[in-house]
């Protein structure tokens, strides 16, 4: 059976810095499960299997681009 984990953070978007506040899910081991961006003008970047955010206002490339350069290219497990 799996202990879910909600808890608060705040996070930077990946390619400006400006703050955002997320709900971030962990599983019992505390391996990254899912986040929900509650501050307005966020949203989740998907694809990173770690709890990353973006302002609406940057396209998909810049986003791209700035998690290339802060984290390289991401592997794409699935451990199920």
């Amino acid at each position: 059976m799996s202990d879910t984990k909600a808890k608060g953070e705040m996070h930077g978007c990946i390619v400006c810095g400006k703050l955002y506040q997320l709900i971030i899910a962990y599983d019992s081991n505390g391996k990254y499960i899912g986040s929900k961006v509650m501050s307005a003008g966020g949203k989740e970047v998907k694809g990173a299997n770690r709890p990353l955010v973006a302002c609406e206002k940057h396209t998909e490339e810049e986003i791209e681009r700035a998690v290339l350069k802060v984290y390289g290219k991401q592997n794409q497990e699935d451990d199920d």
